[in-house]
């Protein structure tokens, strides 16, 4: 068995940025490490070719009939800007206080870690175990995975099994972990604003021409109301409330939220109808703003009218909204409040559809659930409990992971999503960090779900 926080270090030295083509070395070296680390642990590794970054393909073969699990993961990180705000350099692995910190420490390198080896120790302690186990690991996740349809697709035949098992979501503290029963799906858009040929003196044209930058405003500000909801005609029509047994798992993560106030260092939570923040980011659609721009940005002042200003525009949607009509309706919207005295345009980008499971026995389960997902949830409940010493909560995660939805839709699985990073752990920030006690707990609990999907029904 190897060294999993040894081998944890040594993926965070390769800077795998995906979005970034300065970091080929980087991305082909995470790639290679981990198909040469699954290759050590008794799999045959292929690589598939994309347009991009390829997939890692690692195979435990076995009998036709045997139950076959599928682990997912992501060998990409995001940039580590800005550099001067770590307190150690980010692909420069470092131990602190129980915490691991590095760039792709909690997302994805070390939770990806944790199930690659809890497959290690199962098969340690059991060699012979009746299961066919795939794992497929990508370089696109935090790229929105544009290749990774067309994967599924043209290797269906190797994908398809009975679960997916992955860890890319959250939980809520290293003691309290969390299975993931539903993402967030997303609409992401860019919009520009287009007034004269070129920037203009503010002094000589200014009150002949309406302002670019002035027009994108009021234009973003038109798609909230004056209580938060998000003011897009249609937006909210697809949306259904949470069961009762969700609203009893949100409920269990208590009343007093000035911890992740203080964690989040706003002056305020800002939420619809009165919501609980915790309830607001698993439950309710959003429409953010990313970024906006325009004009001058330097020192001082250049007294101007700019000639152009833009915006970058994300919507988190829920289970039953369709991110093609969501997109449409939005577009719609802008191109109907844009006032005509500039140009508007509007360029899609991503675009993901949210997803649910429902574990059995819970109001909302499928009555024809795989009966391998089956014991793998009930398995992962009494290991979490045991190992972490607190049930698992089921919840739904407020980000996305646009892949999981496709396979539902591609190859008709549903995934079991175990939480092993917390909110402390900066996930896209500086100073990522991976509790290692967790991370060791999870582990175990991984080996124990492996082995429960080799057992026979």
């Amino acid at each position: 068995m190897f060294d999993p926080v040894a081998a944890v270090q040594q993926f965070i030295r390769y800077p795998s940025v995906s979005t970034d083509s300065r970091q080929r070395a980087g991305m082909e070296g995470a790639r290679d490490y981990i198909a040469g680390l699954l290759e050590k642990i008794g799999c045959c590794v292929s690589v598939l070719e994309t347009d991009r970054h390829p997939v890692v393909l690692a195979v435990r073969e076995g009998r036709p009939e045997w139950p076959h699990l599928v682990i997912y993961g992501h060998y990409d990180v995001q940039p580590a800007d800005p550099l001067e705000a770590w307190r150690s350099p980010p692909f420069e692995p470092e131990v602190r206080d129980g915490r691991l910190y590095g760039r792709g420490a909690a997302d994805n390198k070390g939770p990806m870690m944790v199930h690659i080896a809890g497959v290690a120790r199962a098969l340690e302690r059991n060699p012979s175990l009746p299961l066919r186990i795939t794992f497929v690991i990508e370089g696109e996740e935090e790229i929105g995975s544009p290749s990774f349809a067309d994967i599924l697709q043209r290797h269906s035949d190797r994908l398809r099994g009975d679960f997916v098992l992955l860890s890319d979501t959250s939980s809520p503290s290293p003691e309290q972990l969390a299975i993931t029963t539903g993402l967030r799906g997303m609409v992401c858009l860019d919009i520009a604003v287009e007034g004269p040929r070129s920037d203009l003196h503010s002094g000589v044209h200014g009150g002949a021409v309406l302002n670019p930058v002035q027009a994108l405003a009021a234009l973003c500000a038109s798609l909230h109301d004056a209580d938060g909801w998000v003011d897009v005609p249609g937006f909210y029509d697809r949306v259904v409330g949470a069961r009762a047994w969700e609203r009893e798992e949100i409920a269990k993560l208590g009343s007093d939220d000035s911890d992740y106030l203080e964690l989040l260092g706003a002056p305020a939570f800002h939420t619809v109808d009165g919501l609980r923040p915790g309830a607001a980011t698993r439950l309710m659609p959003t429409l953010e703003f990313n970024g906006i721009g325009g004009g001058y940005q330097g020192e001082g002042s250049k007294t101007i009218i700019p000639s152009r200003a833009f915006a970058k525009v994300s919507c988190r949607l829920v289970p039953e909204q369709d991110p093609v009509e969501i997109e449409e309706q939005l577009i719609r919207t802008l191109h109907e409040r844009c006032s005509p005295k500039v140009r508007l345009s509007v360029h899609p980008g991503h675009r993901a559809a949210p997803y649910q499971v429902v574990p059995s026995g819970r109001e909302g389960a499928s009555s024809d659930i795989n009966p391998c997902l089956a014991r793998a949830f009930d398995a992962a409940d009494r290991s979490i409990a045991e190992v972490f010493g607190k049930p698992p909560l089921y919840l739904r995660e407020g980000g996305s992971i646009p892949i999981i939805a496709e396979v539902r839709r591609l190859l008709d699985m549903d995934s079991l999503m175990i939480g092993m990073f917390t909110p402390d752990n900066n996930v896209h920030a500086p100073d990522e960090n991976l509790h290692l006690e967790m991370f060791e707990r999870g582990i175990t609990v991984s080996a124990r779900i492996v082995e429960s999907a080799g057992m026979a029904p």
